[in-house]
């Protein structure tokens, strides 16, 4: 019973799943399509991730201090992972867009060359995962919707 009472476990999944649902307004007012598979993919605004360690560190300095040695890891268990999500994930997005214009690129050549149009589109391509990490923005954001989603919570809670 106490896992229902873990409060910094129940901020960072309340603050997962909301950022994860808000993407799908987010993306429609600003580009007017609705997607509502933004939900379940990686990358957009507000980082999930972001969400999730500010919301799991600021609950654990609700209930444990700023001075314990908890919230040190957590805090800097949240830098490492805002960090790789700005850096290393954001990269390989980029780079699984050049990757997928040069399979694009290729297909076309393939398809000039060749009698390829018999197979199915499934078949001449499989694109990579492109939305993989995030801008800073997005990361500031998703930090900010952690900490702000905790602090409401714990007054709930």
């Amino acid at each position: 019973m106490e896992l229902f009472t873990n409060f910094p476990l129940w901020a960072a999944l309340t603050a997962i799943l909301f950022a994860q649902v808000v993407k799908i307004p987010i993306h429609f007012i600003a580009t007017k399509e609705f997607n509502p598979a933004l939900a379940f993919s990686t990358g957009g605004m507000p980082s999930s991730h972001s969400a999730a360690v500010t919301a799991v560190t600021t609950g654990i300095a609700i209930e444990h201090g700023l001075d314990s040695s908890l919230f040190g890891a957590a805090c800097i268990f949240s830098i490492i992972i805002m960090f790789d999500a700005t850096g290393i994930r954001r990269q390989a997005g980029e780079q699984a867009i050049l990757l997928n214009m040069l399979v694009k690129d290729f297909n076309y050549f393939v398809e000039e060359a060749k009698v390829w149009n018999k197979k199915g589109v499934y078949e001449k391509q499989k694109e990579l995962k492109e939305l993989l990490g995030h801008q800073p923005i997005e990361v500031f954001f998703g930090g900010l919707t952690g900490i702000l989603l905790a602090l409401v919570i714990y007054q709930l809670f």
